[in-house]
């Protein structure tokens, strides 16, 4: 297989699995055998290979000497430490973004938010325990979307690098909270609010409405898991 073809094959694997870690098909803990993901792909085995090890470099893939890979287990200590660190990087970041303010940042915050708020969003209430998971991947692709608009004005690649490997590490638990936060939150509210105190330069509410979300998840979660 030429380069350039075991790169876009390592890359459409990468997505594949970080989409079934991230959203729990592949359960914390779970061995990520390099053979029969080749299998089910039906790809050889070194495309899998760099995807995992991309994927280890991010964190979704725990990787262990002489026992190969695995899906990270998770746990509310380290899903604090998570929320924690994303409110001090993107808080920064969200800080001088609004300070280097531009028309074309607020022109893509406000496409961004248009765009979240009306993408509908749907809840498990948990009533059927049969029902499937309701899919969000259009709602989690703009919220993506919105949440590195935000900070893309802040003036340091490393900060939105280190910003985007700590908002997958959350959606890990995003999920399972989302799962079970029916109808204790109105999403469209709260990024209004980030929206329009960032927009009008009120950098102090506007780090605080983005925290205040991202707290609000951790105590769902805790609530959770207590």
């Amino acid at each position: 297989m030429k380069r350039n073809e075991r790169e876009t094959t390592a890359t459409i694997v990468y997505n594949a699995l970080k989409q079934d870690i991230v959203q729990g098909v592949l359960p914390p803990g779970h061995k990520l055998l390099i053979d029969q993901i080749s299998e089910r792909y039906g790809i050889g085995t070194n495309p899998v290979r760099e995807a995992l090890n991309r994927l280890s470099s991010e964190r979704l893939v725990e990787r262990v000497d002489q026992r190969g890979f695995s899906v990270p287990p998770i746990s509310l200590e380290d899903f604090r430490d998570i929320v924690n660190t994303r409110c001090w990087v993107e808080g920064k970041a969200l800080e001088e973004s609004i300070k280097n303010r531009t028309e074309a940042w607020e022109d893509a915050i406000i496409l961004a938010t248009h765009k979240l708020k009306n993408t509908p969003i749907h809840f498990y209430d948990g009533s059927n325990a049969d029902d499937p998971q309701p899919d969000n991947s259009l709602w989690e692709e703009r919220h993506r979307i919105y949440h590195r608009a935000l900070i893309a004005n802040c003036g340091s690649k490393h900060l939105l690098h280190f910003a985007d490997e700590l908002m997958l590490l959350a959606e890990r638990y995003r999920f399972i909270s989302m799962a079970n936060s029916y109808p204790r939150r109105n999403s469209v509210d709260e990024h209004q609010a980030i929206t329009d105190a960032a927009l009008a330069g009120n950098v102090g509410q506007a780090v605080e409405a983005l925290q205040s979300q991202y707290r609000l998840t951790l105590k769902i979660y805790e609530e959770i898991m207590s």
